[in-house]
């Protein structure tokens, strides 16, 4: 039996969200459905902007009292202010938790406390208690970019639509749940079917190119490079423009590497 491995996300943070009304308040919100959350579940989710744009990535699990939030570390007290703004009478508790965020991949992955990644199985689970580390997050951030997964990095906040970030291919989207803040243009993208760019992994030699270097097919602009490392990174591509083409970026040739999972 392969030991899994754990990494503590120091860049994430969590928020514990209780009361009687904490299904019906994030529902109304988020682009997830979280009224058949059960405990030990995870949902991955985005909170937008009303014009359909990507300001918060967040991932709901759920306790046996409410919910733990799962958000970027550096924008926990942003969402707990929006989420207070939008709370007005609704009977829902929001608090900024100490609990640790873990990710456990590869190996064996059992036992208690963990939250299967409702992403990709391939991404293993999360975890939010004390169980002691034997990776850093650097190790997890590589594993995410071999699967070709995007991260907060590649969609920053209020820059990207969620299905640019492949969110509805990775289990981020319910588009039966319901109404939730930007969905109008979220379903309009869906429905008809123009959904022109994507988030893809591109390989290369040497060092990753900077962060928005262009992608190009010959003469044309094809997409902009979004964060990596060497060999490989995430960049947001025109998908009319990258079957069968030459793509350089700086000069340098890069190549597609289209993840088994994006269809």
């Amino acid at each position: 039996m392969t030991t899994p491995t754990v990494a503590r996300l120091s860049s994430r943070a969590v928020i514990a969200v209780s009361g009687p009304d904490w299904r019906s308040f994030l529902q109304g919100l988020l682009t997830q459905d979280v009224e058949t959350l059960a405990p030990g579940e995870l949902r991955f989710a985005g909170l937008l902007t009303p014009q359909g744009k990507l300001l918060f990535d967040l991932f709901v699990a759920g306790t046996e009292d409410g919910a733990l939030i799962d958000v970027q570390a550096d924008q926990r007290d942003a969402l707990l202010q929006r989420l207070s703004m939008y709370r007005l009478r609704a009977k829902v508790t929001l608090e900024a938790s100490d609990r640790p965020v873990l990710a456990v991949f590869g190996g064996q992955i059992t036992g208690d406390g963990l939250y299967a990644d409702p992403r990709l199985p391939a991404l293993g689970a999360r975890a939010y208690d004390d169980r002691p580390a034997n990776a850093d997050e650097e190790a997890y951030e590589a594993h995410r970019l071999a699967l070709g997964v995007p991260g907060p990095a590649d969609w920053g906040q209020e820059r990207t639509y969620p299905i640019e970030a492949n969110f509805d291919l990775l289990a981020g989207i319910d588009f039966k749940k319901g109404c939730f803040v930007g969905q109008e243009t979220t379903s309009r993208m869906k429905r008809r079917g123009t959904i022109k760019t994507r988030m893809l992994p591109i390989t290369f030699d040497g060092p990753p190119p900077a962060f928005g270097a262009e992608v190009l097919a010959g003469e044309l602009r094809a997409g902009e490079v979004l964060a990596g490392r060497d060999g490989r990174a995430m960049a947001l591509l025109r998908l009319d423009r990258i079957d069968g083409a030459d793509l350089t970026v700086e000069g340098r040739p890069v190549r597609v590497e289209r993840p088994d999972w994006l269809v």
